[in-house]
């Protein structure tokens, strides 16, 4: 009995693993905003974090799901991509998989170690100073991580959307959303470079963001009840 699957079932299983992912990973992600941020834009943040700790933990988890759920979509994606644009390909596995990957776990560990100095903070006394400039330097660093991902994201989604606009695997109109969004979303890296808006969920960049989320969001759907274009899918088989 022949268990192989074909192409084509193999092609839809990806796509379908890929829109699954895509909505686990931002999912995830408001989550984490959803039951970290009021703790951690709180002007007393210190004593905010210690007391909220677990809850900054089931949001560094959601983070933590996140990006693994994201770091796979390139992963799942590799043997298909190459076989239109190989350099593009890696690309975005390189940027998606590997290096938003280690930008999200360096956001993860400075909230970790800021969770330890709020703990050491409650009742420091005197030296309450100190605590406050190491917590402030450790948001300082998060904030900066987080801008150099958007960049990286940026970049990687670049890749991926001008892939799927020359293969045509997913309607033109979704890949030309996705290139529209993520020139608006990379803009809000260097509003936060320049001080134009501060780093974190604001009104501001919610606003210049959500066309990228919804983009997302539909392609993931997309994915998982139409999956990939069986004529790109055919076409492309013919040439192999």
């Amino acid at each position: 009995m022949n268990t192989k699957s074909s192409p084509h079932e193999t092609n839809r299983t990806t796509a379908t693993i890929v829109g699954v992912l895509y909505i686990i990973g931002t999912v995830s992600g408001i989550l984490s905003v959803v039951f970290t941020q009021s703790i951690l834009t709180d002007p007393d943040y210190l004593r905010q974090v210690a007391v909220h700790e677990n809850q900054i933990i089931i949001g560094l988890l959601f983070v933590l799901t996140m990006a693994l759920a994201l770091a796979m979509v390139p992963v799942m994606l590799f043997p298909i991509l190459k076989k239109y644009n190989e350099v593009l390909a890696l690309g975005y596995l390189i940027f998606r998989g590997a290096l938003e990957t280690v930008a999200y776990i360096a956001m993860i560990v400075t909230r970790l170690f800021l969770i330890i100095v709020s703990q050491q903070s409650t009742g420091a006394g005197t030296q309450a100073s100190y605590f406050q400039t190491l917590g402030a330097v450790l948001q300082s660093g998060h904030d900066s991580i987080n801008t150099l991902l958007i960049i990286v994201f940026s970049l990687d989604a670049l890749m991926l959307y001008s892939v799927f606009y020359q293969s045509k695997l997913i309607p033109r109109w979704i890949s030309i959303w996705g290139l529209i969004a993520i020139v608006m979303h990379v803009s809000t890296a260097f509003l936060i470079l320049f001080r134009v808006v501060a780093p974190g969920m604001s009104p501001v960049i919610f606003v210049i963001n959500f066309p990228i989320l919804v983009q997302e969001m539909v392609m993931a759907v997309w994915l998982i009840v139409k999956g990939f274009n069986p004529a790109a899918i055919a076409s492309l088989l013919k040439e192999t």
